[in-house]
This record gives C-alpha cells, sequence and structure tokens, in this order.
C-alpha cells in the first residue's frame, strides 16, 4: 500500500461517522454511480459527500464544459483537498451539510444527485429531509444515485421516488447504488 493510499484510509477512518466510509469508492463504483448522469448543455449536478473527490472527477469527466457540480462536504480538510487537487470552473464546492441545499443551491431545477453520505449515521429526520429536498428539486426524469453499504436504508427512498433500482457492486465490503427516478407528471 504506497503511502499516499495510506494517508486517505487514515482520514477516512479518522473521519468514519461523518464520511461513513473507512476508504475512497472503487473505481467500479464511481462509473456505476455516474452512470445515469445526463447528457446535453447546462445541466446541474449536485453531489453529496465529495470526499478525496474520486466520484466528483468522474461527474466532470462526463458532463458537458456547460454544466456544473455543486459538491457539499461537511469536512473542511478534505474541501481543501479537492479545491487543491481539481482546478475546473464547473465545479462549485460547498462547506456543509447536504440537509442546506435548498438554500444553498439556487438553481430552478437540479438534473441529477450523486451522493456518498451515510445515512446509517444521520438522524431519521435529518435524512428524510435530504431525500425529499432532493427529490423536490429534481427535475422531471432526473436521477438521484447513491452509495451505500446495506440495502437497509432502501425503504426510505422508495417511499419518496417514482422508481428505484439496486445495483450490486461486490467489493470488500460489498457496495449498493441505489439509483431513483423522479418521473415527468406525465407517466
Amino acid at each position: 500500500m504506497n503511502f499516499k493510499k495510506l494517508k486517505t484510509t487514515f482520514e477516512f477512518t479518522r473521519n468514519l461517522f461523518t464520511t461513513g466510509a473507512i476508504s475512497e469508492t472503487s473505481r467500479e463504483v464511481e462509473v456505476e454511480i455516474c452512470s445515469k448522469l445526463p447528457k446535453g448543455d447546462h445541466k446541474i449536478i449536485v453531489e453529496y459527500g465529495m470526499g478525496h473527490g474520486n466520484i466528483t472527477r468522474e461527474i466532470l469527466k462526463n458532463i458537458s464544459p456547460t454544466s456544473k457540480v455543486y459538491a457539499f462536504e461537511v469536512n473542511e480538510r478534505f474541501c481543501q483537498h479537492v479545491q487543491e487537487e481539481i482546478q475546473d470552473g464547473r465545479l462549485v464546492i460547498i462547506n456543509d451539510s447536504a440537509e442546506h441545499v435548498r438554500e444553498l443551491v439556487k438553481e430552478n431545477a437540479v438534473d441529477a444527485f450523486i451522493a456518498s453520505i451515510p445515512f446509517t449515521f444521520l438522524s431519521n429526520e435529518v435524512g428524510q429531509k435530504i431525500i425529499q429536498d432532493s427529490y423536490d428539486m429534481l427535475s422531471a426524469d432526473g436521477y438521484y444515485s447513491q452509495v451505500l453499504y446495506t440495502r437497509f436504508n432502501y425503504k426510505k427512498f422508495v417511499r419518496i421516488f417514482d422508481e428505484c433500482s439496486i445495483t450490486k457492486i461486490p467489493n470488500i465490503p460489498t457496495e449498493y447504488i441505489y439509483h431513483c427516478k423522479k418521473l415527468s407528471s406525465h407517466e
């Protein structure tokens, strides 16, 4: 294990209750969680739980030059790290909790949400608020994609979103990607 990976693992473990992870996401998760990103110009993407920016890089790789990413992260050190590592005018780093998305993202609609926040460590009220606010802000036919280590929270998403599916990524530990869609009102 190289020094950078060891340092990253230490940082994630030290912040386990805010990151919900002991290491960065795998390449397989990065690709799968971004698989539902919308194509086209002027798209608005919100990321919850930016961490060290692995998923952020994949989002930026998959969106147009005219699109924008609002990346939420509660850990100030992670925000500083990404600010230094990723120089991209489409990225807006927000050092705050996803529960404040309505106040901090003033776009008319969000085209997709990508999330890696640990619902296990959030109160039920905060978790429900984040899911409901995300649904309310999401444009029709948009996706909310979430990575978690368990299927336990799936019911919370099914209660709010119109369509939900789970993709299992057989890592150690196993990771699950929830893809949750908001349908157009005419469907």
